[in-house]
């Protein structure tokens, strides 16, 4: 069984026992978190929510608050003596799903 949620703006195709990285929850490590559903399916067998599905909840157990790569920013202007560089590493959190309710 799958199900598509969202989380932080987008959305995410899961199934029991996958591991993703959302937008950061401020939850601690080991904490419950819940999502509404957009649709389940299981094969042939797809129920689509307008937007979210009655009574299906997806949960999720909190592994870490985890740091993304980090990416250069980087700022030229020619003639100008003008050259800025700076760094952002995006916050995440690392969830992983223990239970489907459909």
């Amino acid at each position: 069984m799958y199900a598509i949620i969202a989380a932080g703006g987008k959305q995410y195709r899961v199934s029991q026992g996958d591991v993703i990285y959302i937008e950061k929850v401020d939850q601690e490590d080991g904490s419950v978190v819940t999502f509404d559903v957009l649709m389940a399916g299981e094969g042939a067998d797809v129920k689509v929510g307008t937007p979210l599905l009655d009574g299906a909840k997806v949960e999720g157990k909190v592994l870490k608050q985890v740091k993304g790569e980090k990416i250069i920013i980087g700022k030229y202007k020619s003639k100008k003596n003008y050259d800025r560089k700076t760094g952002h590493r995006q916050p995440y959190t690392k969830v992983e799903i223990t239970a489907i309710n459909a």
